[in-house]
């Protein structure tokens, strides 16, 4: 399954304001990156793949719709995938991309 063009928009939507956006294919989705670090991405599940701050990773968890992202069968603190349910208002995705830029922000650039 491909990304979904909706959300991908809805993104770009969202980061216009911000400096150093790039997009690049990553994992079968389209990732949006800060300086070269990503910070979300329209996952090719349907959802949208978010890095938060690694401390965060259990709060976001207990939120509806939450889910660690696996690869390989792996999992990593503050990797997560937000189902597209979770993901229906304007709001619901600003939260969640206002969420990661803060953490990619205080990561060194690329």
């Amino acid at each position: 399954m491909a990304y979904d063009e909706d959300l991908a928009n809805r993104l770009r939507e969202l980061l216009a304001d911000e400096d150093a956006v790039t997009e690049k294919k990553m994992f079968g989705g389209l990732a949006f990156l800060l300086h070269g670090n990503m910070s979300v991405s329209a996952s090719r599940t349907g959802g949208l793949l978010v890095r938060i701050d690694p401390a965060g990773t259990d709060a976001a968890l207990a939120r509806p719709h939450v889910a660690m992202m696996e690869m390989g069968g792996r999992t990593m603190d503050g990797w997560l995938i937000v189902a597209p349910e979770g993901l229906k208002t304007k709001r619901e995705l600003a939260a969640w991309v206002k969420r990661s830029v803060a953490f990619v922000k205080t990561l060194p650039p690329k």
